[in-house]
């Protein structure tokens, strides 16, 4: 599939500074899918969302394509990671190309963690982008697009409240269940291929183990290391994101007896996303005790 580069939008298009919506449309643009979903949650549906890395893309290093371009132009405002891959390429060009756009970066809300790992090429990754995937995050995040919502909307402010009011209820009871991970005796630790659950690791006491390397499929020895840590630990599920490859993980499951998981860190139903992954760890944590 042809991806375009920021060099063959056409001029006159590229530099007009955001049009109107059509009559009855209200757009917000956000970088990925979870984002999404608290503007959806958020809004009760008022605002069309385009997201701009789409479902089975690699949100650092994805370049859009002219529909997302087009629909960004007519956005009121853009929700950014702050720290993923394609922005530190795109969002400045974004904002060029829709110079009215209100802005909000949801990794303002947050306390980063380091990246430990580049796979962005040029354009390295400053912090870690994933903190999405921690309740305590979104809980931020909640009331940082509540907020912005408010400030497109203000006639909607009631109604915007009382939906917040609603997510936060969804948050609470999915943080309630990460807590408990800390509760249940044993190491804490899990495995999975490319590191996106550092935040959940670090807000509810747990240790994250990676396959991936430096944003590099692991060497030999590496894999050794891995399947020794496996038995030590007991771990017995291997984490897999939908659009990496499994090989590696599947021989460290091979060796010790895992199963290999396939996940979905960028789907748009950030609750079943999250809340599956609590309970996976918690079912990893416990069969991990009846070995013993």
């Amino acid at each position: 599939m042809k991806r375009i580069t920021f060099l063959l939008i056409p001029v006159m298009f590229l530099f007009s500074c955001g049009g109107r919506n059509e009559p009855g449309t209200r757009t917000v643009s956000v970088s990925i899918a979870p984002f999404k979903y608290f503007v959806d949650e958020i809004s009760g549906g008022s605002f069309e969302v385009n997201v701009m890395v789409p479902a089975g893309a690699n949100p650092h290093i994805y370049e859009p394509f002219p529909g997302q371009i087009s629909a960004l132009r007519k956005s009121e405002a853009y929700i950014s990671n702050g720290f993923l891959g394609f922005e530190m390429a795109w969002l400045e060009r974004f904002y060029e190309i829709n110079r009215n756009m209100k802005k909000l970066s949801l990794g303002d809300s947050i306390e980063p963690l380091e990246a430990d790992h580049d796979h962005s090429g040029e354009h390295s990754e400053r912090a870690d982008p994933h903190y999405w995937m921690s309740p305590k995050c979104a809980m931020k995040m909640a009331g940082a697009v509540k907020d912005l919502l408010i400030s497109l909307d203000a006639d909607r402010s009631g109604e915007y409240n009382v939906n917040y009011m609603r997510l936060l209820e969804k948050i609470v009871a999915a943080d309630s269940m990460a807590a408990e991970l800390s509760l249940i005796p044993g190491s804490g630790k899990f495995m999975i291929y490319h590191p996106n659950l550092a935040y959940l690791a670090r807000d509810y006491g747990l240790t994250e183990i990676a396959v991936e390397h430096d944003g590099k499929e692991p060497s030999p020895s590496r894999l050794r290391d891995l399947i020794d840590i496996a038995e030590r630990e007991k771990i017995k599920t291997i984490l897999v994101q939908k659009e990496y490859d499994p090989r590696n993980a599947e021989a460290v499951a091979g060796e010790t007896g895992a199963k290999v998981v396939a996940i979905d860190p960028l789907s748009a139903d950030w609750y079943s996303t999250v809340t599956g992954i609590i309970s996976l760890l918690k079912s990893d944590f416990e069969e991990a005790l009846k070995t013993e």
